[in-house]
């Protein structure tokens, strides 16, 4: 299992519901959790079904320490307030934009064992929700970044002094 980059055309594909939750779902899950992992600079956070090619509606995302999957899900409530975060993608390698989010929002998805989920996540879940719920419907996150009029940076480097990371801004 690998990785899908942009500009493959799946990345643009509007997924369709998972009908059964059974052992080759289960593996694929499993599978995105290890590969998701592998990434480390920048961290893999989170991972969608059309990342590694299939157009079924299903992502892996992490939460505090854990990954957690997320079958057929749904957002049905955005707060109000929103914030700015820097987002990055494993299917854009390098590339970073500044994207206004909803900071709370209540999602509703089937876990593991087809139970339904209902919830509120806050914060960075909730980022990290928002940006794969766009993978499902074939929406990256440079796409957000035109929509809001926002500036997009590539990563070019470390800073050998301070090893921190240097961008540089570029347009797409």
């Amino acid at each position: 299992m690998k990785v899908v980059k942009a500009p493959n055309e799946v990345l643009r594909a509007k997924t369709k519901p998972v009908k059964k939750v059974g052992p080759s779902l289960l593996t694929t899950l499993k599978q995105m959790v290890k590969l998701t992992r592998s990434f480390h600079d920048p961290e893999g956070v989170g991972l969608a079904s059309t990342q590694i090619g299939l157009k079924e509606r299903f992502f892996v995302a992490k939460n505090g320490q854990k990954f957690q999957a997320f079958i057929n899900p749904k957002i049905f409530f955005w707060g109000k307030r929103t914030k700015k975060y820097f987002e990055g993608c494993l299917s854009i390698p390098n590339y970073w934009g500044q994207v206004q989010r909803a900071t709370q929002i209540k999602v509703s998805y089937m876990d593991e064992t087809g139970q339904i989920v209902t919830k509120t996540l806050k914060g960075i879940p909730a980022w990290i929700f928002q940006h794969e719920m766009d993978h499902l419907e074939g929406k990256l996150f440079p796409d957000r970044v035109l929509e809001q009029g926002g500036r997009f940076f590539k990563f070019t480097g470390k800073d050998p002094k301070t090893n921190e990371d240097i961008f540089e801004e570029v347009t797409l």
